[in-house]
This record gives C-alpha cells, structure tokens and sequence, in this order.
C-alpha cells in the first residue's frame, strides 16, 4: 500500500477493527491482502458527502461506498440533528426506497436507527417512487425524510436522499449541517442500529390513493380527458417504481395505457438496458418501438424511483420522436400557462421555476403570459427551496430542469414523474381535441419564441483520479477562460464559484444573487449559452450548450436544425477536451 496516504490508511485500519461486522472485515482484509491500491484509494480517500441529491455512491466495503455502515452514520447524524432543531417536539419522519438491489434492506436499516433514537417513522411497506416520499413528509407532518434511491444511476449505485420538514431535499444551512453531525461519530458504536417498533408505523397501498386523488385535482382540463379517454400511451417504469402511474393514469380518466411488458417487474439489474435513465436514448428503446407498433399518441418512461420521465411523440412524419428534458418542460410550461389564461386563472403572484442549465425558452413563454419566473442552482432540491421561500406569499405553477425533472402544483417539493406523467397525457388530450399533436405544439413555440436547440456531454472520471482530473479541468477552464467558441465571441462569463458575472468587452463585473457553486458559464454575443458543472451525484464533468435561431416557417425546420446543430458542434468541440 505504498501509494496511499496515510489518512486513507487509517481509515481502511478502523474498518479492519472489531466493531466491524466478520464479512466486512474480511472483504477489506482481502482488498489489502491483495494489494488492490485503486479499489483501496477509491473505497476509503474520503467520506461521503451530500451533493445535490444526498448521499450517492457505488455499494460495498468502505468509507466512500454505500453500505450500512455510512449508510447508519449518515442517519445517525440526521437524527442527532433532528432531535437538536427540534428539541420539545416528537420528532417524526418518513422513509421509502425503490427497487434497486439492497434499497428495502437499507430503508429498514435507516428505520431502525430513527426508531431506535426515539424518532417515530412512517416506513413505507413497499418500495415506493420518490414524489412520494416527499409527499408523505409533508402528509404526516414529519421533521424529515430519507429516500433509498441512486435515481437514474448504474445498477451499482444507490444512494441516500434526505428531506427535510417542507417535503424538500436537504439545502443549506442543514446539509452542511448534518454532515457536520456525521463527522462527529467516530465510531460505529455510536450508532444505534437496534429496531424499536413502537416508533414505527408501516405505510400501505392505501396511501396510494391518497396521492393520486390529491394529483386529480391539480387536473386543468378534465373534459379534454373525458373526450380523450382512448388516446393511445405507452408507459415503461424501467424496472423501477414507476408501476405506479398506470394507476395514475386510469384515475385521471386515461383507459388505453399499454405498459411495456419486458419492463413491468422491479429489478435492481435492469436487466434491458444499460442505464436505466430516460435521458438516454437506449433506455428508451423498448417503449418507442412499442409506441411505432402501436401509433401511439404519447411514449413515457420513468427511472428507477420515478422522479424523471421520458417522452417520446409522433412528429410530423409519423415517426416516435424523442423530446429532450428543455422540449418537454418547455411544453408542460406552456401548456400550464396558456390553459390558466385562456380560464381567467392566472394571479399576479404566479411563478414559475427553472435551473441555470435549463433552456431560457421557459423563461420567455412564462414572460409572455406575464408570469415571473426564478433561475436556481442545478438540482430540484434548489427549485423546491423557492417554493418554500415563498409559499403564502406567490403562487407556484410548474417548474423543470433540463434533465427530465418536471412538476406541476406544489403537493410536493420534489420533481414527480408520475404526476408529470399524468399532465403529459393531459396536455396531449387537450391538444388533440384542438386537432394538434404535441410535436406541432412545440413547432408553433419555436416559430413563436424562437428554435432553441440544446446539447449535454458528460464525461465520466470515476475515482479519485477522476474527481482529481475533473478539479483540473475545471481550474483549467478558469485561469485560460476562453474568448470565442465555435467561432463567435464571448460576451460574458459567470462564475457562479465566486458569484461574479464579467463582460469581457468592457471589463464590467456584477454579481451574481444565488449560492456559490462550482458552475461557470460563457454567454456568446449570440447569445449562446455554455455551461461546465462536475455532477453533485455522479463522478462525472457535464458540459451543456443552448442556442437559438428563428425559424420563420415550420417548412424551415429541418434546415434551421441542421444549422444549429453543426452550430453546437463547433461550440462544443472548443470547451469539451477529453
């Protein structure tokens, strides 16, 4: 073990330690027996850390893997934290998990070590999608939330999210907070790992019925439902949680929902595709062949805990034609906002929400229906703390981010696929009784806003050279800032780590009101937006490029697309180095 420092020895001696259970003690024994210095450095370099979505990691042996270890750390420090912000309360939480491999084993690990530090827990009996951890949370009054889930990750993830008392992901003050409570356990046997089941109580499938009645009434347009009962879904849950929205949707009024069959059962595997994440193409395969089969109207799928969707609709060649995370939150947004007006429903207070990374075409629809809307840091969590802020003063409608993550209401404070499952059929219902499809909606915005085309590279740099490598790389970025991409100049950057926003041409520096965050942009003097993030939940750099051009007819389509696209191209190939 010549190559590993020495804090990463000390932590790989206190795993070898007695207090460690036999079969993990011999695994970390084996890995050093065997001198595997990477797995070794990659398994044990740091703690694990709450990102954008909790903790997240691969599982096994060692201080930076999933396992009931960190996973125990992590809840007892949630629950010393808990007990201290409310100190004469009982403190209650929930806890659910979905279908990857180990989730249910973990969610009743991380019920027996609330329970057994006198925190009451509403533990969900089956595996269940993430909105609905939120919405128990807020359901039961509860301080707090966990959810066992690596969302959209590899099957050899999973992950911690915690919640907090409004429904939302943990943001600042406490998720720095709560790590500070982990980091003082320096011993597993400060942990309480003994169940008292007096502090549990299970949630059943009746609390299903809960969520979807309460969803139902969110509906904006139920006679468009009514005379489009038969429009023609295809739905695949990817293995995951998302065998919940059939349900949904039949109590919507939707009575033709094909479900994907190869992909119906729960499995940690997913055993059909290579990632199970809607944002990619092949894990959206099955449903879209399915959906040409069938000429379906609508084609969705949903990740493994059902906070993401996908959508595929037929285009103006009959084809399934995938719509990325901008298109279909663009298209939910205005489908929202043209429908409260058209009702006389819309309120000076309304809102709307999205990501700095997510297409400004939701910003100009929302403008003009006169609708405000906020820009937040990358994560749902970001946008669910704005509803928070302020609920009782404005009104949310709907918010999204670029990848796949969309809510409309504000039942819960977390992106729901399976309530935007049930709005995305809605909308196709409502559209078609005006004798449009879906894709012609999203022509007529482009003709209307403009065509916008956006492009996401991620590069994955696994481990701690990875994470080394894509610290350098965004160092790099900042001391050489570029000047041009693709050929056009840059007008601006903003460095959200510093919270400065500078234009070149003059020197100007404004700052930037959000937290600080390790994103920096490029604003091209088209107007072109760039922007480099590592990922808060994966060991990967992103890379995201939006621009737009006006399309004056819907005949010139395809020409303005191939355009663009050759435009992102070039951008892309200036700041993507790999």
């Amino acid at each position: 073990m010549n190559n590993i420092d020495i804090e990463t020895r000390n932590r790989i001696q206190q795993w070898l330690g007695a207090e460690y259970d036999k079969d993990t003690v011999a695994q970390v024994q084996t890995l050093v027996d065997n001198n595997e210095e990477t797995e070794l450095i990659d398994a044990f370099y740091k703690e694990l850390e709450f990102g954008t979505g909790g903790l997240r990691g691969i599982m096994g042996v060692g201080s930076n893997r999933i396992n009931k270890y960190t996973i125990g750390k992590a809840t007892q420090g949630l629950a010393n934290y808990l007990k201290k912000q409310f100190p004469n309360q009982a403190v209650k939480v929930a806890v659910s998990y979905d279908c990857r491999n180990n989730s249910q084993q973990l969610g009743h690990l991380v019920a027996d070590v609330f329970s057994a530090n006198g925190i009451h827990v509403y533990l969900f009996k089956e595996l269940r999608p993430t909105p609905m951890l939120s919405f128990a949370v807020r359901h039961f009054g509860c301080q707090g939330g966990v959810m066992l889930t690596a969302s959209h990750n590899p099957k050899e993830y999973n992950g911690y999210k915690a919640y907090w008392s409004d429904g939302g992901q943990l943001v600042a003050p406490h998720d720095k907070n709560v790590i500070n409570e982990v980091n003082v356990i320096k011993s597993i046997n400060d942990i309480k790992f003994e169940r008292d089941n007096n502090n549990i109580t299970l949630v059943d499938e009746d609390f299903d019925k809960l969520y979807i009645d309460e969803n139902k009434k969110l509906s904006i347009h139920p006679e468009a439902v009514a005379a489009q009962k038969d429009l023609k879904i295809v739905f695949s849950p990817i293995h995951g949680t998302g065998i919940i929205v059939p349900k949904m949707l039949s109590a919507w009024g939707f009575n033709n929902v094909q479900v994907v069959e190869e992909q119906i059962k729960s499995d940690g595997n997913f055993p059909t595709v290579v990632y199970p994440n809607p944002e990619e193409e092949e894990a959206m395969t099955m449903a879209k062949q399915k959906g040409q089969a069938l000429d379906a109207d609508v084609v969705m799928a949903t990740d493994p805990d059902a906070d993401r969707v996908g959508l595929a609709v037929k285009n103006d060649k009959g084809e399934m034609q995938l719509l990325n995370g901008n298109q279909i939150g663009s298209l939910l947004i205005y489908y929202v906002l043209s429908s409260k007006k058209a009702k006389g429903e819309l309120r000076d207070n309304d809102f709307i929400v999205k990501t700095i990374v997510t297409s400004n075409l939701m910003t100009d629809i929302g403008n003009s229906f006169g609708v405000k809307h906020y820009d937040t840091l990358t994560g749902f969590k970001f946008i669910g703390e704005v509803m928070t802020k302020l609920e009782g003063k404005e009104n949310y409608l709907v918010g999204g981010e670029e990848s796949y993550g969309f809510l409309v209401g504000d039942l819960v404070r977390d992106k729901d696929a399976v309530n935007a499952c049930a709005f995305i059929a809605e909308m196709a219902a409502y559209f078609k009784t005006q004798g449009k499809t879906v894709f012609e909606v999203l022509l007529e915005l482009y003709e209307n806003y403009g065509f916008y085309q956006e492009k996401l590279i991620s590069l994955t740099k696994k481990g701690k050279a990875g994470a080394d490598e894509i610290k350098q790389m965004m160092a790099d970025l900042r001391a050489n800032p570029l000047q041009s991409l693709g050929g056009i100049k840059v007008k601006e950057i903003r460095d959200y780590s510093t919270s400065v926003a500078h234009v070149l041409a003059d020197g100007t520096k404004t700052s930037i009101d959000l937290p600080k965050s390790d994103v920096l942009q490029f604003i091209t003097v088209d107007g072109d937006v760039i922007s480099a993030r590592p990922s808060g939940t994966e060991p990967k750099i992103k890379f995201y490029c939006s621009v737009k051009e006006n399309l004056d007819s819907r005949d010139a389509y395809e020409q303005v697309l191939v355009k663009l696209e050759d435009k992102v191209k070039h951008i892309m190939a200036d700041i993507v180095k790999d």
